[in-house]
């Protein structure tokens, strides 16, 4: 069996480890990369994905920071907390660099021999050599042909993600809070360092001057000593229409984009691998072939899941953004009231590790 993988972001390598795993020959097309990576950017993954990664993929625990502990504010609610997510038995979820995920994930599959890296697309009858095509590349035909129909939602925002260096301390409590402006994150990437991911509801540019002073306003718990250049993208919310086309199946973030306030892309997009790789999985043991099933299996299976998904994490930023606007606090006190309630609580914290797969 050999799989042809389009693009060489997170999305690709992750799928593609997990499938040279399988011993399926994986060739993987690269366009010329650029220098402009970021390194502020930050993954937050859940304990059920860590725990996927080292026993499907590759085991990235000497690299990620574990998180003890969630606390969410609101500015409604002033120092009152709205959220609180804790186990003292074992880690809520764990943040790592994105750089360096991508560095593990790259180190393991060149040194495979089921992987092969080609760093231009040549004219290639794509259907023909391979069992299946999977497009994570947002720049190519194959997008423009039969990838067009989305569900487009533009939040009018700029999430801004930068690095913050501080005084050495105990760092595992990640915070989030709902601000005026929109929500930031706070997210320990080790002892002396945090992530910021400021999403700031405001499609105009603000300057580095403007989210250094709020990232210090919000600050309640680092003595900070640099914060390092800020990075800013354009907010969106996307859901794929149509999985596949055939042989050729979307991935990653062509199927569904959201909003970073919860840090579940990267999360719903390893759940979409545990989902492919269990069908791949299902055939072999069955001595099926790999073909188009797979892809239309796939997206019976997780279409519905993601969809509902998704919505979910934009209802949450819809909630907060009414009561912004009509300067009230009645949602923060509902919601600090449900998240008091033991039982809703644990209900949270299993849709936050594992989606709707629980």
């Amino acid at each position: 069996m050999k799989v042809c993988i389009l693009g060489s972001g997170l999305s690709a390598l992750t799928l593609a480890k997990a499938l040279v795993n399988q011993n399926i020959y994986v060739e993987m097309f690269e366009k010329k990369k650029t220098n402009n990576t970021s390194l502020s950017r930050t993954l937050g993954i859940s304990k059920s994905n860590i725990e996927f990664f080292k026993n499907h993929i590759v085991d990235i625990n000497n690299i990620v920071w574990k998180i003890k502990k969630i606390e969410v504010f609101s500015d409604n609610l002033k120092d009152e907390k709205l959220l609180n997510f804790e186990d003292k038995n074992y880690e809520i979820f764990s943040v790592v660099k994105n750089v360096n995920l991508a560095q593990i994930l790259e180190k393991n599959l060149y040194k495979n021999k089921y992987f092969t890296k080609i760093n231009s697309v040549k004219k290639i009858n794509f259907i023909k050599k391979y069992n299946l095509v999977i497009n994570t590349d947002h720049h190519n035909q194959i997008v423009t042909k039969y990838f067009s129909k989305k569900l487009v939602k533009k939040y009018n925002s700029f999430a801004y993600t930068t690095i913050i260096e501080h005084v050495k301390c105990k760092n595992d409590v990640a915070t989030q809070i709902f601000t005026k402006n929109g929500p930031i994150a706070f997210l320990p990437i080790s002892n002396k360092e945090t992530s910021i991911v400021y999403s700031f509801n405001n499609l105009d540019y603000q300057k580095d001057k403007t989210i250094k002073n709020l990232i210090m306003h919000y600050n309640k718990r680092y003595k900070i000593n640099k914060i390092n250049k800020i990075h800013f993208f354009e907010l969106i919310s996307l859901d794929l229409r149509s999985y596949h086309e055939g042989k050729i199946l979307a991935f990653g973030d062509l199927l569904h984009r959201i909003h970073p306030l919860a840090g579940q892309g990267f999360n719903m997009t390893v759940r979409d691998i545990e989902i492919l790789l269990s069908i791949i999985k299902e055939k072999q043991n069955l001595g099926l072939p790999i073909d188009s099933s797979v892809n239309s299996e796939f997206q019976k299976k997780s279409k519905h899941k993601n969809f509902i998904f998704s919505n979910g994490i934009d209802l949450i930023h819809q909630f907060f953004n009414i009561e912004r606007q009509f300067k009230n606090n009645f949602i923060s006190k509902s919601v600090q009231f449900l998240g008091n309630n033991s039982s809703v609580n644990k209900i949270f914290t299993k849709i936050a590790d594992k989606g709707l797969l629980f």
